[in-house]
């Protein structure tokens, strides 16, 4: 598979859908990323608990986060051995592991409760590094909050490096359990975007496993069985952080369960007459939300573009196509139609981020996360 000239780089995360590790092999040796080959290993129902109990204050947290933070790392160093031997790679021509990690936290802001803004990604690089034997380029979004930005999103900058001269507007969506848009304008004297709409899978996954079997809703089945609550919808849309104008970024501690149940409360309250919510009812308006918020921000800001979804997301073809009818005027597909792997996108995205270390390249846009500058992102850690 590979030759001396390849420049292979592994990309490696795991999503705020807390579903399992995603890992992509990257060869920048054309002075580009193309993908060679991505692989997915699914988390058992007890790492999945772990990670999601962390996404909001509970007992015992440290104890419970660092004790994950190297369990996580052997898991994905198992996957990185499990990946190497079914492609019967060389690792010794793996030039560097970009690690994502998985966020528990994203606290971008100061508040009442929080005092300087945060971002905590585990899976202990340095158990990576030394169990892979590969070299780990990870923690790439700290440098970004110390010069005053949100630490993401990230991603636009790599989405640059793949779409450096189009013709027409791009958007790259991904939908993971957040949902953030890359805005590419032709225009190159137009500054690159990129922020977080709000939920993407979060919310409705959130709900669905509050009252059905499973973890998520196989192409918005339950939620086509619904109707959508217009008024609830509106509600919905009031919420201070999809008013919030970017640069901005969320997490999974904000959009969650919590977030559904109270909103609920609020517009039964404020009701004035007695209504009653069918559980089916509300997942369709959840969809329809992740839909509406993403295909605002897109109306905002191009009237003539490509936009092209990748993330989880796109594997329900509900929430797709409720997508493709609110940017009716737009060309709206997957990724995968010109061959950018919608599912290895964002681990793609970390094989980027480590090869732009190496190369001194700047991993940030400070339109996009409200940094002072550009930089350098990562830290590097050796076997």
């Amino acid at each position: 598979m590979t030759t001396i000239n390849n420049q292979l780089y592994i990309g490696l995360m795991s999503g705020t859908s807390a579903d399992g590790i995603d890992l992509a092999l990257v060869d920048f040796s054309s002075g580009k990323p193309e993908l060679v080959t991505s692989y997915y290993q699914a988390y058992d129902e007890n790492t999945y608990q772990k990670i999601t109990q962390l996404y909001q204050p509970a007992s015992n947290e440290i104890d419970k986060a660092f004790a994950l933070d190297v369990l996580l790392a052997k898991q994905f160093a198992g996957a990185i051995e499990a990946f190497i031997s079914k492609e019967k790679l060389d690792k010794n021509k793996i030039i560097a592991i970009g690690n994502h990690g998985q966020t528990i936290r994203h606290r971008p802001t100061i508040t009442a409760d929080i005092a300087a803004p945060f971002t905590l990604q585990i899976s202990c690089n340095q158990t990576l590094a030394t169990l892979t034997n590969i070299r780990v380029i990870g923690d790439f979004r700290t440098k970004d909050m110390v010069l005053g930005g949100q630490g993401a999103p990230l991603v636009p900058a790599f989405h640059k490096a793949l779409f450096p001269n189009e013709s027409e507007d791009v958007f790259v969506v991904n939908i993971g359990g957040i949902a953030n848009v890359t805005y590419l304008p032709k225009d190159t004297k137009t500054s690159v975007l990129g922020f977080d709409t709000g939920p993407g899978n979060a919310l409705i996954d959130d709900w669905y496993k509050a009252h059905k079997q499973g973890r998520f809703d196989h192409n918005g089945e339950w939620a086509q069985s619904g109707t959508t609550n217009s008024a609830l919808l509106q509600h919905f849309l009031n919420d201070p952080y999809i008013k919030l104008p970017a640069p901005k970024s969320t997490g999974r501690e904000y959009f969650n369960l919590d977030w559904v149940n109270k909103n609920i409360t609020e517009f039964v309250e404020l009701s004035k007459d007695n209504i009653e919510l069918k559980t089916e009812d509300i997942q369709a308006t959840l969809t329809e939300l992740t839909a509406q918020t993403i295909s605002d921000q897109i109306n905002i800001l191009s009237t003539k573009a490509n936009v092209y979804l990748c993330g989880g997301g796109t594997l329900n073809s509900y929430l797709f196509n409720l997508i493709k009818q609110k940017l009716n005027n737009l060309n709206v597909t997957s990724s995968d139609t010109i061959d950018i792997n919608s599912d290895a996108l964002e681990a793609s995205a970390f094989a980027w981020f480590a090869y732009a270390f190496d190369k001194k390249t700047p991993g940030n846009i400070p339109a996009v996360t409200g940094a002072s500058k550009e930089a350098v992102l990562g830290i590097e850690f050796h076997p």
